[in-house]
């Protein structure tokens, strides 16, 4: 897999996974792009926050559950699910951060990576949509100029041959088969 269809492939996750927040109630839910000379652990961070710790352990189940039912992907490491303030999920190109809103505003991870753009989940389905548009189109150009090579090749070329009378079959020689009969000596 080329390193932009790895790419694609973690926008589609992330996307799922801004998804589910969303069905949670997951409030201000933003999407950094990290930049890749800055961060080479991963290529997304996806912040949601929560109103209680319930709520932050049914957004962190609920991102884990769509991830593994629709994708088969499933996180390499989940961190604070028991306290529920601050819940981590490592899915090594992406990590999903779902904190409470004051540990959010105490945290700031948004300042802390100041080189990241910052991307709300409509910017980033926005985004996905026309770079897929953009593949798709590419792709049938190739196979609209494709059809025309082929009708060039195929072009109808006459040939003055006659006909040649069709050629008589020949049965088929049969072999003996060698006998696997053992045989014992006396």
């Amino acid at each position: 897999m080329s390193t932009t269809q790895a790419h694609e492939q973690t926008r589609i996750l992330v996307q799922a996974a801004a998804a589910a927040c969303e069905s949670k109630k997951g409030e201000d839910t933003r999407i950094l792009e990290l930049d890749p000379a800055d961060s080479g652990l991963s290529d997304f961070f996806l912040i949601t926050s929560a109103n209680n710790d319930r709520q932050a352990v049914a957004i962190a189940d609920e991102i884990e559950h769509r991830l593994k039912h629709d994708f088969n992907v499933m996180p390499n490491s989940i961190e604070g699910r028991r306290h529920g303030d601050w819940i981590l999920l490592d899915y090594v190109d992406f990590v999903a951060h779902v904190f409470l809103t004051e540990r959010r505003a105490f945290y700031d991870i948004e300042r802390l990576r100041k080189s990241a753009r910052p991307l709300t989940p409509s910017q980033f389905d926005a985004e996905l949509k026309e770079a897929l548009a953009a593949k798709t189109r590419a792709a049938r150009g190739k196979t609209a100029a494709t059809p025309q090579k082929r009708a060039a090749k195929a072009a109808p070329v006459k040939k003055t041959a006659t006909r040649s009378a069709p050629k008589k079959a020949t049965p088929r020689k049969t072999t003996p088969q060698k006998s696997t009969k053992k045989t014992t000596r006396p």
